[in-house]
């Protein structure tokens, strides 16, 4: 008896440590193709964000051959914003989404009280909106605002970094006004779109939990997002045309080689097209394709001859995907 007491602090200590082990392995996460600490992946992502922020629609148009813009065309269309709803775009840094709902809700609907407020992790991206939007019609305006925050934890602030203004305005360099972090109240948006974003979250499954939290009974939850291309010969053209060409356009055009390989691999790593649906459903939401959710006017995804009983919808074959899930009513 007197030995097992006296090893019992050896027993915690080996208790402790192996907790301790447990621990340090489950914060591991992945970065691209690389496994990092989960706190560090956070500032890796900012790393390539704001490294590419100012040619950031470059980017999208060398990994997409410029299709991407037709894939938001599609994204917005499916989504028809009306009605004077309120939307939340995350990780929209430069408004790329939000102008495209804007000017749908002002074209096809006659509506100018709709408004989008464009969120995102990084001060850059969010600048780089700014220089965008106050070239249109909707700066000033209560359509549309900026702010930082972390699509996993709506409810925080973030804090804001000062930016110094320069002393003229020009297209480059204007003066904004700052940038803002206010947290997002429960069951306060009716719309939430995040496009090509939701793969660089830590925690993919907190940020789909946050957008169920932060929407109304009935609000929609949808995701533009590059996917897994579904006829074999086209996915390994398509694999070889993104490992082996990107990055050396990455390189060519922005000087940045290694941004542009992260980007890559963490198309490589997002979850596929089921597996995607099956979190969004985990996380309470109603998928597309059922009466029910038909009747709550949210239409199967995909057309008759979709996969995934059209709870999603492939554009261009899979190389990007468009998924949906509406919050019950009760």
């Amino acid at each position: 008896m007197a030995r097992l007491v006296a090893q019992r602090p050896f027993l915690r200590g080996v208790r402790a440590l192996c907790t301790t082990s447990v621990r340090a392995e489950s914060s591991k996460t992945h970065f691209g193709f690389r496994t990092v600490d989960e706190d560090a992946k956070e500032s890796l992502v900012g790393g390539v964000f704001s490294s590419v922020a100012s040619s950031y629609d470059m980017m999208n148009d060398a990994m997409s051959l410029g299709i991407h813009r037709l894939w938001k065309n599609r994204f917005v269309e499916l989504l028809d914003p009306r009605s004077g709803i309120k939307c939340l775009d995350v990780a929209g840094g430069t408004g790329d989404i939000a102008l495209r709902i804007l000017d749908h809700a002002r074209q096809a609907h006659c509506d100018r009280e709709t408004s989008v407020t464009v969120l995102d992790i990084n001060p850059k991206m969010l600048i780089e909106g700014q220089k965008r939007v106050k070239q249109s019609m909707y700066w000033n305006t209560p359509q549309i605002k900026f702010q930082l925050g972390n699509a996993e934890a709506l409810d925080q602030v973030m804090a804001v970094p000062e930016r110094k203004n320069p002393v003229a305005s020009t297209v480059r360099n204007p003066i904004l006004p700052p940038l803002v972090s206010e947290p997002i109240a429960s069951e306060s948006v009716d719309l939430y779109t995040i496009a090509f974003g939701i793969r660089n979250c830590t925690h993919i499954d907190r940020v789909i939990a946050e957008a169920y939290r932060v929407l109304k009974p009935g609000g929609i939850f949808a995701v533009l997002e590059f996917g897994k291309v579904s006829v074999p010969l086209l996915a390994q053209i398509y694999r070889q045309y993104s490992f082996n060409v990107i990055p050396h356009l990455g390189q060519l055009l922005a000087g940045d080689r290694d941004s542009y390989q992260y980007l890559i691999e963490s198309i490589e790593r997002f979850p596929t097209q089921p597996e995607f649906a099956r979190m969004v459903a985990d996380a309470g939401f109603m998928l597309p394709g059922t009466p029910e959710t038909a009747h709550m006017g949210l239409p199967r995804l995909g057309g008759a001859c979709s996969t995934g009983n059209g709870a999603w919808e492939d554009l261009s074959l899979g190389i990007a995907t468009i998924w949906m899930g509406i919050k019950p009513f009760a």
